[in-house]
């Protein structure tokens, strides 16, 4: 079938959600991605930082064909091989920067997306909040009816930041502070408020005011929609801080900045060190196959019990088989500081562009502003011409996420391309 027709098609019978560049992609193998007429782009955009191995990784294809072929679903109501395996490795890295006698376990709750892992730590945060509250009172002496009255004036705002995302669910979307993003669909969930990154004055004041209305703090460490902001080790430390004085919990999420997309570490809080409560994961857990993880340490996690919350494909056989099998292969492969040491190099490089006037981000998880005059999207477009996959968050800011296999080759060729489009 020919672009054309899969664009009339599409026109005709799918949602008009995205505005789709004009190819159709249909083969792809490591960097690189082939259109349905045949020419081959190098992908730095990797399905927005979910191609972890690289597209169609033969180790991962061979594990889910041969997972495949035995089982691929039974539901949650049924134990399946590798999920606690795959659960304890989670928490293994979760633990990874932390003393060794300070370390307790983290629980996981599968999902299949970002957005349904964030609903998970909205849920448990309010829960824990709730829970918290009744036990408060029965340990004081008070009887059944207080302590449900206590459950139901307990703390259930959870603050974000200004020009976060958060998912496109009603509860993410209400989470994610960009009100063009909202005005469409309100009225969303109440119980959510915002405050700038990186402002600790705005962050205490917020606390001062509201501290006792407050549950949760859920940040992305590192800001990837809006351009890849990273936060500051202060105002983190700070959150950390202004968390544990009000009994909130501190929601990290991970679902663009961890899986080692900024090097050396699992996740993109180990870089700023704090340890948050929750930490919520997607993309390039799966690398390609849906799936994410809410994890939380094991005192919250508790809180939940049979009934509260659940999913009829997150953790199926095939998620858990292609998780377990990305996390061996990043291991296997030095993935981490291979990430490390790529990310400097685009960095470096990306510096050296005519145009760049601001690179910025950590490992391959990178955004670039252009020189006023330069359009981002028209960048993307001309990209396309030249065999590239770029993204364009802003106006005048590109997003490099490429798969963490990236070699400095590839970044080489990358550059080659873009210089020769800001030079045209």
């Amino acid at each position: 079938m020919s672009l054309e027709q899969q664009q009339e098609l599409e026109s005709e019978y799918v949602m008009h959600t995205f505005a789709r560049k004009p190819v159709e992609l249909v083969s792809g193998s490591g960097m690189q991605v082939k259109d349905a007429q045949g020419k081959t782009y190098l992908d730095f955009l990797s399905g927005i930082g979910v191609i972890s191995l690289g597209h169609c990784n033969p180790v991962l294809v061979e594990a889910l064909q041969k997972q495949t072929e035995k089982l691929m679903h039974v539901s949650n109501y049924y134990y399946v091989e590798g999920r606690g395996e795959l659960a304890k490795t989670l928490s293994d890295l979760l633990n990874e920067c932390v003393l060794e006698s300070e370390r307790t376990p983290w629980e996981s709750f599968f999902t299949n997306s970002g957005a349904e892992s964030n609903e998970c730590a909205i849920k448990l945060a309010r829960l824990y909040a709730k829970t918290r509250a009744h036990k408060r009172v029965l340990a004081e002496g008070g009887d059944e009816a207080c302590a449900h009255a206590a459950m139901l004036s307990a703390p259930q705002v959870i603050v974000t930041l200004d020009k976060s995302f958060h998912g496109r669910t009603l509860a993410t979307l209400a989470a994610t502070a960009q009100p063009g993003k909202q005005e469409a669909f309100q009225p969303l969930p109440a119980g959510f408020i915002s405050t700038p990154a990186n402002d600790i004055a705005a962050l205490r004041e917020l606390f001062a005011a509201r501290g006792n209305e407050i549950c949760a703090v859920m940040v992305e460490c590192i800001q990837g929609e809006s351009g890849v902001h990273p936060c500051s080790p202060q105002f983190l430390a700070e959150i950390r801080r202004l968390t544990q004085e009000a009994d909130a919990l501190f929601i990290c999420d991970e679902v663009q900045c961890g899986i080692y997309r900024c090097g050396t570490y699992p996740f993109g809080f180990q870089h700023f060190d704090v340890v948050p409560d929750v930490v919520t994961m997607a993309k390039g857990i799966g690398s390609g196959f849906p799936m994410g993880v809410c994890a939380a340490r094991q005192e919250v996690a508790l809180v939940f019990e049979p009934g509260d919350h659940g999913t009829t494909f997150g953790g199926s056989c095939l998620a858990v088989t292609a998780g377990r099998t990305v996390l061996d292969y990043i291991k296997a492969h030095d993935l981490a500081i291979h990430v490390q040491e790529v990310g400097a190099y685009l960095q470096s490089s990306l510096k050296q562009l005519a145009g760049v006037i601001e690179v910025r981000g950590l490992g391959l998880m990178v955004g670039v502003d252009l020189a006023d005059g330069i359009s981002a999207p028209e960048v993307v477009n001309a990209g396309l011409e030249a065999g590239l996959l770029l993204n364009a968050p802003g106006p005048h800011t590109l997003r490099f996420l490429p798969p963490l296999i990236c070699t400095k080759a590839d970044v080489d060729e990358m550059i080659a391309r873009l210089k020769n489009i800001l030079s045209a």
